[in-house]
């Protein structure tokens, strides 16, 4: 079901005037609606800023939440993000709370409103994945001097988005659709949309499919923008092409936005709040009143959103602007919403309305492992470094470190140009190192490995049946419990307590890998060659003398976590546990 109704029968909405002048236009918005017959029940709740100053970290309160679940519709005014207090956008937060999954952008020319390209005919929509992408917010610091954003792009996202675009289309009755990807870099993530796309594009056959890289497609719609009708992308690209084919059309004031989910669909102007103008009723509610159409559209209101629709155009043709539109003979917010309500029931005359059919949504396949790949091979291991010494140094330290291990080293980059072994090249690299290390021979290898360096993240290297991949790997734990390792963590611990607190997420980073290398080395025995005091992952350690310690175990540590594959789960090595417990010794703290 796509909407609730009240006890009057009357279809329900939420409504959430927002800031700035949120209140003017979204109250002149539903004026219009209320006179064109759009009889909704709204059920008026608050998010942004005044909810910041609440108190409440993410601008949504609770009985918010609770009537957008109820109604499952809800059409919301500018929300603006305070600076220096709160969280992420309440926006952001609304999208993510209730998966609305797809952003739809529609963008037109209207007549009167004079831009650079006025005249071309300009009727496009961009369709954008709203969740995934490097808009899921996982960043960290991997050295002090290096940071990292992932970048998550799933199958059935992919798949989602696509076929919501394809279904746009249909519903719009629209010729072609453009996926604009970045593929030619991304192989993997942008690669995966792209994939998606030529797959789904053939269930289509009635629509035309193209693939455009991104870059060319912005250089395209600067070009000649009428050649688009539809374009599905991923989060960041739409993020720019949308805001660039408002630009198209006269700006963000012109921009109707639609959020759409399995289970909710929220609608939004995308203007800005202009806080400058606040109470001056200057500001234009076309966004707020074009997002109120999509809402109609999806209450099956199709008759009253092309009513709205023909009135405002007819507004534009008659020549009243206001300040948001044009300074010279403007009228004001309230003066406006009168001249739209006035034309109700008119038909403009420099405007062709699209016919509009029931958009539908297609539910995916609800199980999490949503690929299912026939086969997986682990072919290596990828390993993060933080080292200020140079690939010369670091190479000879990594293949002795892996002497006689399945697994041996294949090359090292830095900041993706590969340094190791030697290219020739002239690269100026910083202290955060990639290692791949690739097996020997068709045996299947553990993907971990025991570094008496300071380690930031493992990755192991698989190949399916859809075709590479990489996945993070579990972090390695002792193959036995011995009792020399709670001193060893209490040691590290106690380091780190006594040191002042850092903003950044090295340094705990740096008390995970000392932890780590106490478990390792603490339950078989140090190396020889870290005996002595020398450093071990940012720490300083002292081990008992040669005669000492019991020898390391060869077999390879076992992972804290079972390997998903079966085939894998089968094939790895379990370290006998000893008989005896090793020899204890005295760490030292790290300094």
């Amino acid at each position: 079901m796509r909407y609730a109704r009240d006890s009057q029968g009357r279809k329900r909405g939420t409504l959430i005037e927002g800031d700035g002048v949120g209140p003017e236009v979204v109250g002149a918005a539903r004026r219009i609606l209320d006179a064109a017959g759009a009889h909704i029940a709204w059920e008026v709740r608050e998010a942004g800023a005044r909810v910041f100053k609440a108190g409440n970290p993410t601008g949504v309160p609770p009985e918010t939440l609770q009537s957008i679940r109820e109604t499952r519709v809800a059409l919301k005014g500018p929300l603006e993000t305070p600076v220096g207090f709160g969280e992420k956008s309440a926006n952001v937060t609304l999208r993510k709370l209730f998966e609305a999954y797809a952003n739809i952008r529609p963008v037109r020319e209207l007549p009167g409103v004079k831009t650079p390209f006025s005249g071309r005919g300009i009727d496009l929509v961009v369709v954008r994945e709203n969740v995934e992408d490097l808009y899921a917010g996982i960043e960290h610091m991997q050295t002090p001097g290096v940071a990292q954003r992932l970048k998550l792009m799933s199958k059935k996202g992919c798949e989602r988005i696509v076929r919501l675009a394809f279904e746009v289309a249909r519903a719009e009755g629209r010729r072609s659709v453009h996926c604009a990807t970045k593929a030619n870099i991304m192989k993997l993530p942008e690669g995966l949309m792209k994939r998606t796309f030529e797959q789904v594009s053939k269930q289509y056959p009635d629509i035309q499919a193209h693939h455009v890289i991104v870059d060319n497609c912005a250089h395209q719609l600067v070009r000649t923008p009428e050649q688009f009708e539809v374009i599905a992308t991923s989060n960041m690209n739409g993020d720019i092409l949308s805001d660039l084919t408002s630009g198209l059309v006269g700006g963000l004031g012109f921009a109707p936005g639609a959020n759409l989910g399995d289970e909710v669909a929220i609608f939004e102007a995308i203007q800005g709040t202009a806080p400058n103008v606040v109470g001056k009723d200057p500001a234009d509610p076309t966004a707020v009143l074009l997002s109120a159409t999509l809402l109609l559209r999806h209450l099956d209101e199709f008759a009253v959103a092309r009513a709205v629709e023909n009135a405002l155009v007819a507004t534009y043709e008659s020549g009243l602007f206001t300040q948001g539109v044009a300074k010279d003979g403007s009228v004001s917010t309230s003066a406006f919403a009168d001249a739209v309500i006035s034309r109700l029931g008119r038909r403009a005359e420099r405007w062709r309305p699209r016919d509009h059919r029931q958009l539908r949504l297609q539910p995916l396949d609800a199980r999490r492992d949503y690929v299912h790949p026939a086969t997986r091979t682990w072919t290596g291991v990828g390993v993060f470094l933080e080292s200020p010494d140079g690939p010369e140094a670091l190479g000879p330290q990594l293949e002795a470190l892996v002497e006689g291990t399945p697994l041996k080293l294949k090359m090292i980059s830095n900041r993706g140009t590969r340094v190791y072994p030697a290219t020739g090249g002239m690269t100026d690299c910083v202290d955060h190192w990639r290692c791949r290390f690739v097996r020997r021979d068709a045996t299947t290898v553990q993907a971990t490995l025991a570094f008496a360096l300071l380690w930031q993240q493992v990755q192991s290297v698989v190949l399916c049946d859809q075709g590479p991949g990489r996945r993070r790997a579990p972090r390695p734990c002792a193959p036995w419990p011995a009792p020399s390792v709670g001193r060893w963590r209490a040691s590290a611990r106690a380091a780190v307590r006594s040191r002042p607190p850092r903003r950044c997420g090295w340094r705990r980073a740096r008390a995970r890998s000392t932890c780590w290398a106490a478990r390792r080395y603490g339950a078989a025995g140090a190396p020889e060659s870290l005996r002595g005091g020398e450093r071990v992952r940012g720490a300083s350690f002292s081990a008992p003398g040669r005669g000492e310690a019991p020898p390391r175990p060869t077999a390879p540590v076992p992972s804290c976590r079972p390997a998903a594959c079966p085939s894998a789960r089968a094939s790895l090595l379990q370290a006998p546990r000893p008989t005896a417990s090793p020899a204890p010794r005295t760490p030292h703290a790290a300094p």
